[in-house]
Parts: C-alpha cells; structure tokens; sequence
C-alpha cells in the first residue's frame, strides 16, 4: 500500500485503474480491502480506496476526533494527490463520511454514492450503545465488535468467518475513536436536497443494520439520486452481489 499524510494523519490507500477518480470508503470495523470485489468492474476508473483513520494500515489517532474530521483526511488525500474532484463512495460509516465531505468540500465532489448507509444521527439510545461498546472494546479488544457484528454484516452465511477475521484485524484504539465519532456525529437530512450532482444509493432489503427504508428517505430528499435496493443481500451489499453494485457505481458515477 501506499502512505501519505493528509490533514495531519498518514493516511494508506490502494490505488489502480486510469481514468475519473472514484474514492471507496469502508464501513465500520472494517478496511478499504472489503472493495476488492467491486474493483475488476471499476477498472476505468482511477480507483482509490483509503485505509480511513484508526483502521488498516493507516495511523491511529489519539483523542476523540469527528466523521468530519474522517471526511477531511479523505479531501486531503485528494489535496495530496493533486486531484481536484472525485467520486465518493461511502459504506455505512463511510457513507457518513461522504455526506460530511460533502456538506463542507461540495465543490470538490463529482459524484456520490451512498452504500447501506443513512443521512440520520444516532438516536440517543443508539448514541449510548456505541459508548458502551467503545468502553467494551477498551477492555477487551475488537473481538466484542467482530462476536457482534460479523453475523449481521452479510446475508450470506459463507461471508462471516471472512468477516470476523477482517474486524479482528483493525486496532481497538481506532474501533473506539470510530464508534465515539459516528455517536456525535450530526443528522445530515437538511443537506441531502443541497446535492447538486448525481448520486447513487444503494442498499441490500435484508440489511439487519440499517433499515433499507432509511436510503428509500433519502432518494426522495436528493435531486439527481437513484436507488438499487438488492433483494437478499445485507449490509455488504458488495459482497453478496458484486456485479450489481458494481455496475450501479460505475454507470451512476462514472458516465
């Protein structure tokens, strides 16, 4: 992988293909290597794909820090690259990422899309669980996240052992930073009529995470959006139906 430093932090991401570039931002826990499979479809694209702050290879971050905080390493990478506009791509935490890049960097986005994700903050009981579960972790590792939430990521039960060992990689430290960022972070309803450019959302009808009917809210708020709902396939829907989102991103973002 490759290494730079963006907005203060060392930032690592994967880079392949020519062509528009397309940033992919991975969910929680996990790293930018849960986009593998979508990348022979993406091959036109100058595809970057960021380890995000506390996760993967890139650095950890002491102190509590913001999902604006995560969206302004993403636009430095950009600075740091030379690249002027992109696609953004975000996976359920990223896609909170995406929604805060692009209610302060507007002009620097081409195009969006918002993988099993939603534009609401946290609910205040949903606030505290990810407090508690930071807690948890602080004392007894990623293993409390990857026990809970490798069954619930996929539809497809073949995924989970795959899964678990990916949550286990990522460092507890950025686990916690991450799950106190996403408990803060604000509601992003009021900017979703604001997006001038096209955007792409997708989500898998058997999320057990978030419910599909959130990025339904969203398609009627956004101008220029469309909506792929994926019969069978659960908060990855990358994983339990590649070509489709695939193909949605690359026809939604890139043309």
């Amino acid at each position: 992988m490759q290494k730079l430093t963006a907005n203060g932090t060392q930032i690592a991401f994967e880079r392949s293909g020519s062509g528009t570039p397309i940033v992919l931002m991975h969910g929680f826990p996990l790293d930018h290597s849960m986009w593998d499979g979508l990348l022979p479809q993406l091959q036109d694209a100058d595809v970057i794909a960021p380890d995000l702050r506390g996760f993967g290879e890139s650095a950890v971050v002491d102190g509590a820090y913001s999902i604006e905080d995560m969206a302004d390493d993403v636009i430095g990478l950009l600075d740091a690259l030379k690249i002027e506009k992109a696609a953004l791509v975000g996976h359920s935490m990223g896609g909170y990422i995406a929604l805060a890049a692009a209610r302060k960097y507007a002009g620097r986005i081409a195009s969006l899309g918002l993988v099993a994700t939603q534009a609401l903050a946290d609910a205040p009981e949903r606030k505290a669980g990810r407090y508690a579960t930071a807690e948890q972790v602080g004392a007894q590792g990623s293993v409390v996240v990857a026990d809970a939430m490798a069954p619930k990521l996929s539809a497809n039960p073949e995924h989970i052992a795959r899964l678990r060992e990916l949550i286990l990689r990522q460092p507890p430290a950025g686990v916690m930073g991450a799950l106190s960022a996403m408990a803060e972070r604000p509601d992003s309803t009021g900017i979703l009529p604001t997006l001038g450019f096209p955007v792409v959302i997708v989500h898998g009808l058997a999320d057990l995470l978030i419910p599909p009917d959130r990025s339904q809210e969203m398609k009627t708020s956004i101008p220029r959006a469309t909506l792929l709902e994926i019969p069978n396939a659960g908060h990855m829907p990358m994983w339990d139906a590649p070509v489709e989102v695939g193909k949605a991103l690359k026809d939604g973002l890139l043309s």
